[in-house]
């Protein structure tokens, strides 16, 4: 779940990006996971989906990796781009429920991006470098 406004525009990166609405300060919460809020999809659930549910999801959810389950933003969360060097991430070692935070200063109109490599097993192949 978002935790603060954005709009979804046009990406230089890739299609539809989120951007600020105003500027936001170093350390700011952008997302968190809420279950009530956003859908953590079973594999087993997935596997039952139709093909263009299941492309959907591959292009708009995460697979966390280590409980083989689609989390699928109930926002805009979705369009956040890949960057390897984020505007958005989790600070040091951060253990318990995640909350992610603007990495550094942000400006009006700046993409919110973060590292999918650091969150989704599927980074590789959402990214064209799977095998």
């Amino acid at each position: 779940m978002l935790l603060l406004p954005v709009r979804v525009g046009s990406s230089s990166i890739h299609g539809l990006g989120l951007f600020t609405v105003s500027r936001v300060l170093r350390g700011t919460p952008i997302w968190r996971l809420e279950p009530e809020f956003d859908r953590v999809i079973p594999m087993v659930l997935w596997k039952q989906l139709p093909t263009p549910a299941l492309e959907h999801l591959r292009g708009y959810a995460y697979f966390r990796g280590e409980d083989r389950c689609y989390i699928k933003s109930g926002d805009f969360a979705c369009f956040m781009n890949h960057s390897a060097i984020p505007t958005t991430g989790v600070p040091g070692d951060v253990v318990g429920p995640v909350t992610t935070v603007a990495l550094r200063d942000l400006e009006l109109d700046e993409e919110l991006t973060c590292d999918y490599w650091t969150f989704d097993a599927e980074a590789a192949w959402k990214l064209g470098q799977a095998q």
